[in-house]
């Protein structure tokens, strides 16, 4: 497996082509599974579920449609992107325990924060209580071609979160619920420092996921 961290902004079209070859290449054989940590520019994306009245402010960023499941979300900077193309004909061939090892993956690297990140049933993603409400900390949004995983999760680490405003989030109306990230949690991390929670917490939640680790 390949590690691959971008240093500055990735723009959306980049790593959209640069996803669509590597899936094509880890499905031929002629490349590596890839995770790839990165951060975009402010922009927002919508998912296979989204609602056009989602997007309170259409003018505000760039939007892109795109294949992943899920619905508006926002990605900009201070937020880690971790898009995962993982061949799952080599792991457990189970969708729903890839998108269940993505949120243990987020919850284990919040853990060495101590900040707790739980999953909540009808809503995706990963949360944590704060200030008598819940608010998402992380979204999640995969898409899957002839068992070939790419998309993947964004977590929250110092995003500008007034930028959320322009989406009803994963479209979720209810105004108890909103967004938070680490530092608005009172954790200033550098991304660096993050990076290697990631890295670490990664093997934990994927730990015997692969078929011939088991053979």
């Amino acid at each position: 497996m390949e590690w691959r961290i971008s240093e500055g902004l990735v723009e959306y079209p980049e790593a959209l082509a640069v996803m669509e070859a590597r899936v094509d290449a880890i499905r031929t054989g002629s490349a590596p599974e890839l995770v790839w940590l990165l951060e975009h520019p402010p922009l927002y994306t919508g998912g296979t579920s989204a609602k056009a009245g989602d997007l309170l402010e259409p003018g505000r960023f760039p939007v892109y449609q795109t294949g992943r499941g899920g619905q508006y979300t926002y990605h900009g900077p201070g937020q880690r992107v971790a898009y995962a193309m993982l061949d799952l004909k080599e792991r457990d061939p189970d969708v729903r325990r890839f998108v269940r090892n993505l949120e243990e993956w987020i919850i284990r690297t919040l853990a060495r924060f101590n900040v707790t990140g739980e999953r909540r049933a009808g809503r995706v993603g990963i949360w944590v209580a704060h200030d008598g409400r819940e608010d998402k900390i992380a979204a999640i949004g995969v898409r899957v071609r002839r068992w070939v995983t790419f998309h993947g999760i964004a977590i929250n680490v110092d995003p500008d979160l007034s930028h959320f405003g322009g989406i009803v989030p994963c479209g979720i109306h209810d105004r108890k619920l909103g967004v938070t990230s680490l530092a608005d949690l009172g954790y200033i991390l550098s991304m660096a420092e993050f990076d290697m929670a990631l890295r670490g917490a990664f093997e934990e939640a994927f730990e015997g996921d692969l078929r011939n680790a088991a053979q």
